[in-house]
């Protein structure tokens, strides 16, 4: 293979790489959000500056993606915190955990999507809406909200999902001379989803419990109090992210 054929290639391996090239479109991608407080000094530990938290809150967050061009059927969830940036008010990404390689390998290399294996649900059980986390096989995070009990304004569940949104990436030097290493790329990632139809929302009442695992550490941030719930129904697709901070520059 020569040189002009290596540049054209997406990702390894080659003839059959992990995923395929974006930009991705979900239909039917299905939300379940739950926005509580928590605790400031826990949250302040792991949002990278120069983000700022005005206020301790988390949303835990599961979705149901069962028709995703390019990377088909799969099922995420986790943790990400409002955050302010500037004068702009967003989310930083902190953990996802997901069943299907290619939605991973793509969010992790393409993007910077904090992405890792795990087991979610999510799922109707009576007159409840159902998310769960496992990982292994133990579990790390039950919700429960009542199914669709009060109709939600479509704006206010659009203005929900299309938040910007941080996340960080880094990728060390394979051959730093330094013995402990270095980044070769240490970035804050900024998106936003624009292409999006609403197509349901509701609210509910809801309950969260978070179990303690040395490796999806999501009761690193407690619940103080649950703020509000919802369930939202879409299609959309992804947009591009965009580096809007270089923690590299200036760097010795």
């Amino acid at each position: 293979m020569k040189k002009e054929d290596v540049l054209r290639q997406l990702t390894t391996p080659i003839g059959a790489p992990a995923y395929p090239r974006g930009p991705f479109r979900f239909y039917n991608r299905e939300y379940f959000n739950i926005l509580y407080r928590s605790d400031y000094d826990a949250l302040r530990a792991v949002v990278p500056e120069p983000l700022e938290i005005d206020e301790p809150l988390v949303r835990w967050e599961v979705m149901r993606m069962p028709d995703t061009e390019g990377l088909g059927d799969y099922t995420e969830c986790g943790q990400v915190i409002q955050v302010r940036f500037g004068q702009e008010q967003g989310e930083y990404l902190h953990s996802m955990y997901l069943d299907n390689l290619p939605a991973l390998a793509s969010g992790r290399e393409v993007s910077a999507y904090p992405k890792r294996l795990g087991k979610p649900r999510l799922y109707v059980d009576s007159d409840a809406l159902v998310g769960t986390l496992d990982y292994g096989t133990l579990r790390v995070a039950t919700a429960t909200m009542g199914y669709k009990h009060r109709k939600m304004d479509l704006e206010k569940a659009k203005a929900e999902v299309c938040v910007p949104t941080f996340m960080l990436k880094i990728l060390w030097n394979y051959d730093s001379p330094k013995p402990a290493g270095e980044p070769r790329i240490c970035e804050l990632l900024r998106t936003q989803i624009t292409d999006i139809t609403v197509k349901g929302a509701w609210s509910g009442p809801a309950r969260l419990e978070l179990y303690a695992h040395a490796l999806a550490p999501m009761s690193d941030f407690p619940v103080r109090e649950i703020l509000g719930a919802s369930h939202i129904l879409t299609d959309l697709t992804l947009a591009r992210a965009k580096r809007c901070h270089d923690y590299l520059d200036g760097a010795a």
